[in-house]
């Protein structure tokens, strides 16, 4: 028995592409216009309420006569292949460059990766081609097709990513596509039907269907690396697998009410429950991704602990319901707000929170500057306080995804007399360096660059078109690995992190 928790549950991704909290850090923010024409405009009062879609009105789980959300859902649900070239996969131990200097090319330069591919799911949001997915589906992927249920397809491109809820939005070339309309997971009951639609092991447009076994569900399977993921997953026991990652999962209405991302196994095969992110995430995601190119990610700035027997007993805790504040930060929106060490969050915007992964999903729909409700139960008394929520910086600002200029350089294209002096055929050189990414990973001013992770640098263009994959998402790590030369014939060898 002492190895039975060892030898349960692994926690598989379903696609054949995988990746890979201080809960109270992290909340995402949700007012600007949704990418759905049916979003609902931003609320008069003073306290910010998320954006909605319509329509919202779940009908109860009482008809088994899923034909017509079936039929109308496949056609707006799509297969996503994608393809993980040779050359990206050895960007990598086996094309980087530092591992080349100190070991030499490995294998003589015998060894030949073949591409990786990897199938998954996606759903249409609009008619123009917006496509939401998983992360985990196209996470580190340089080529992605989409077919549709009419068995046409298209190249993709990358608009967004965000690993922390694994969730990815991409777009198609295409007019006129059929789109699903986003239903209100928060009304979502125990017990309800649902059908997850998807392509599971390369099977078009299956249909599977189940109840909605739990809300809120937290696994610990999301890893961004730095943090935890952000979870709040809907359970049902609709039969998901590999190639069902990023599909739909829909009411009897058809309308979508989750993302399905993940299944309960020991084998990676569906063998009992799967978990799907709620629409409540997933249109706060989206709108940012399209509107800004990555997601406002609020900070209430608490460290919490869900409340069970022991911590009750330890802390004299009178309620089971509620969020246990551990610590506060430091000039933090919740110490702003006069939120202590050892209250207890019962509810946001009157929204009774019960538990760790529910105040995520409360708190995950706001951006920095938003102003919610926070309801705390202090010994005796309940207080409802007014917080103004921050980003990680410790502002209210807004940001978008940083531009080439973030790097802190300018870049000159040579001149065919340099090239011969040098004997190189290619390469831009790196002119007046200021505070930034290049300057803190110590390249200096005159450095040719010559090669960022395994791509010959020909134009700015080049520098260019590289940086902004890497931003997007299609590549693995945020990491620019580049060779180069300085005019007086020195190698230099840099890795230079675009997270920073």
């Amino acid at each position: 028995m002492e190895n039975f928790s060892k030898k349960l549950i692994s926690f598989a991704l379903v696609a054949l592409v995988s990746s890979g909290v201080s809960i109270g850090a992290y909340s995402f923010l949700n007012r600007s216009k949704s990418i759905s024409d049916n979003a609902i405009e931003e609320a008069g009062s003073k306290y910010a309420k998320p954006v909605a879609f319509t329509p919202v009105s779940n009908r109860p789980a009482i008809e088994t006569d899923f034909t017509k959300a079936a039929a109308s859902t496949v056609n707006a649900v799509v297969s996503i292949k994608s393809t993980t070239s040779a050359k990206q996969q050895q960007q990598g131990m086996m094309q980087d460059p530092f591992f080349e200097f100190f070991f030499g090319q490995r294998g003589g330069g015998n060894m030949k990766p073949q591409p990786r591919v990897g199938m998954g799911s996606g759903v249409i949001l609009t008619p123009d081609g917006y496509i939401v997915t998983n992360n985990h589906v196209i996470e580190g992927a340089d080529i992605l097709e989409v077919t549709l249920n009419d068995k046409r397809s298209f190249n993709a491109k990358i608009i967004g990513t965000d690993p922390s809820t694994d969730l990815a939005l991409i777009k198609i070339e295409a007019k006129d596509l059929p789109t699903l309309p986003f239903g209100d997971s928060d009304k979502l009951q125990v017990g309800e039907w649902v059908l997850a639609v998807g392509n599971p092991f390369q099977l078009y447009s299956t249909v599977t269907a189940g109840i909605v076994s739990a809300k809120a569900r937290s696994l610990g399977m999301i890893s961004t690396g730095k943090t935890m993921g952000i979870e709040s997953f809907i359970q049902t026991d609709a039969a998901v697998n590999p190639g069902n990652s990023g599909g739909a999962l829909v009411n009897t209405n058809g309308e979508l009410v989750g993302i399905n991302t993940a299944i309960y196994s020991e084998t990676g095969a569906y063998s009992g429950y799967s978990f799907a992110i709620p629409t409540s995430i997933v249109s706060k995601v989206i709108t940012d991704l399209k509107q800004y190119g990555t997601v406002q990610r609020a900070v209430l700035g608490v460290i919490i602990r869900d409340i069970n027997s022991d911590l009750a007993k330890e802390k004299d805790i009178q309620i089971q319901d509620g969020i246990y504040i551990e610590e506060v930060s430091d000039r933090s929106a919740a110490m702003e707000a006069g939120i202590k060490k050892g209250d207890i969050i019962i509810a946001i915007n009157d929204v009774p929170v019960k538990t760790a992964s529910a105040l995520q999903e409360q708190v995950n729909r706001y951006r920095p500057g938003d102003k919610i409700k926070v309801t705390i139960h202090r010994g005796k008394d309940t207080k409802t306080l007014s917080v103004t929520l921050k980003n990680n910086q410790g502002n209210t600002e807004i940001t978008k995804t940083k531009g080439i200029e973030s790097l802190g350089a300018a870049f000159k294209e040579l001149k065919d007399n340099t090239k011969r002096e040098l004997n190189i055929s290619s390469g831009v050189q790196v002119v007046g360096i200021k505070a930034g990414k290049f300057q803190r990973a110590g390249i200096r001013d005159g450095f040719i660059i010559l090669n960022i992770n395994g791509v010959n640098v020909k134009s700015v263009d080049t520098i260019e078109s590289i940086f902004n994959d890497i931003m997007k998402g299609n590549s693995r790590d945020k990491v620019m690995f580049i060779t180069g030369i300085y005019p007086n014939g020195k190698t230099g060898y840099y890795a230079v992190d675009l997270s920073e």
